[in-house]
């Protein structure tokens, strides 16, 4: 079944028992919300996670989740507010009473508070900010006035200081009497008189030491800062590259203006992985929780634009009329040529993509990655044109069509593994994603490329 880990969160083992218990919790939770029974409800979201909760929220339907809502009150924390949806959380920030929105946001930290607000409306943000005590309301309007998807934004101004000059039991001494430290910190962080960070010391480093040792003699390697501007991608980027488990963020003249830290810095690479799968499906930053127009709006696109691709493929297969009018295996066999290109440069694509996305594919070794899928591809080829090949002489008889599938199903697997790297690095040489863009021309090119040697070849052989 289920266990729960040190933060009471239910831990999923995927099994068919786990799958019924959560349908079970979100409909013992919907005739609760159906019963105004608070007192059900309550026992009901007791033991969840805020994540969990906030799951339980976005599976049900508008009305249920108002329903839950509304019963549920001061149930809902800040903690599930930052956990649910984007798209939903505005109607769920609507939804709730003013003062248990007031509650909820109190207890998060300033990141936390201003990423539930950035993606809001103007009214709804000033719901929330009217809800802050005014020395949190002034950083996270502070926040919000860097740019997005900045250090600025990712950061938090919740920081642990100490001059650099101090001893450890300075430093413990401090932090014993300090009311309101963070929830969660890893580093305390040192500075000079300027208040620019010069060096940070673990917790671990700090109660291991003795009083009387220097904060200056027990600081980490591993210390970097980051510009306050700096985007939060190559944050990101440095945090999974360097191991760093937090990192101070700096202003223009290199003062300590807050911290980031390595649960921030995971979240934003596991949005941009999110974003990079959807995108690569031709769906953007689709959820579930999205309505039927929403979609319609965001898949048009990128159907249009595949129903281009299509009519351009389809104008070279009708340059071949005749062809696939006196020979009739030919139109048996076409698809066979354009599936396999395709797939093949899908999984050139695929690999590509995320290489650029994590920078593992650079100038430096773009020539060997596209001699080693140009390879792939050749070798792959001639495996499946000697499969074809044969199938093509007994299903039809005919040794040519076994020679003109196996060269186009050759021609088409090679080219195709070029495609899946070269269109990647050109559209991101040319500054567009490659995630979102770099399937229709993939596609494009194995359809053309497919048909054109497939037909092309059998209009000189057989014809």
């Amino acid at each position: 079944m289920s266990d729960q880990n040190t933060n009471g969160r239910v831990i999923e083992d995927e099994t068919e028992d786990d799958y019924a218990l959560r349908n079970q919790v979100v409909a013992a939770a919907v005739a609760a919300a159906e019963m105004s029974d608070r007192t059900l409800l309550e026992e009901v979201l007791e033991p969840l996670h805020p994540a969990d909760i906030a799951d339980l929220l976005e599976q049900v339907d508008a009305d249920d989740r108002s329903a839950i809502l509304l019963l549920a009150g001061d149930l809902i924390d800040g903690e599930i507010l930052s956990e649910i949806d984007e798209d939903i959380r505005d109607e769920v920030i609507e939804t709730l009473e003013p003062e248990v929105l007031a509650d909820a946001v109190r207890e998060l930290e300033s990141d936390d508070v201003v990423d539930i607000v950035e993606d809001l409306d103007q009214p709804q943000q000033e719901a929330i900010l009217d809800a802050l005590d005014m020395v949190d309301r002034v950083a996270v309007e502070q926040a919000l006035n860097y740019p997005e998807f900045s250090a600025g934004r990712l950061m938090q101004r919740e920081v642990v200081i100490a001059p650099a000059h101090w001893a450890v039991g300075d430093a413990i001494d401090h932090l014993r009497a300090q009311p309101d430290l963070p929830e969660q910190f890893y580093h305390i962080v040192l500075v000079d008189p300027r208040h620019q960070p010069v060096a940070y010391v673990t917790l671990g480093r700090l109660m291991s030491s003795r009083r009387e040792v220097q904060l200056a003699d027990i600081t980490e390697d591993s210390f970097r800062t980051f510009q306050v501007d700096e985007d939060e991608g190559d944050i990101a980027y440095a945090f999974n590259q360097y191991h760093l488990i937090s990192a101070p963020v700096v202003d223009e003249d290199g003062r300590l203006v807050g911290v980031i830290t390595i649960d921030d810095a995971m979240s934003v690479l596991d949005e941009e992985h999110e974003e990079d799968v959807l995108r690569l499906g031709g769906v953007g930053d689709e959820s579930l929780s999205n309505s039927t127009l929403e979609i319609v709006k965001r898949r048009f696109p990128w159907l249009a634009a595949n129903l281009l691709t299509a009519i351009l493929a389809s104008l070279v297969i009708a340059l071949f009329e005749d062809a696939l009018s006196a020979v009739v295996a030919l139109a048996v066999l076409m698809p066979i040529v354009a599936s396999m290109g395709g797939n093949a440069g899908t999984q050139s694509m695929t690999v590509a993509v995320r290489a650029l996305a994590t920078r593992d594919l650079t100038g430096s070794n773009a020539l060997r990655v596209i001699r080693r899928e140009g390879l792939a591809g050749l070798l792959n080829g001639g495996i499946f044109a000697v499969v074809m090949g044969v199938i093509g002489v007994i299903w039809f008889g005919s040794p040519m069509i076994g020679v003109v599938i196996a060269v186009a199903m050759v021609v088409n697997l090679l080219v195709a593994g070029l495609a899946g790297v070269l269109v990647p690095l050109a559209l991101d040489k040319a500054g567009v994603d490659p995630a979102l863009a770099s399937g229709t021309f993939v596609t494009t090119v194995t359809d053309v490329v497919g048909f054109f040697a497939f037909l092309g070849l059998a209009t000189m052989v057989l014809l």
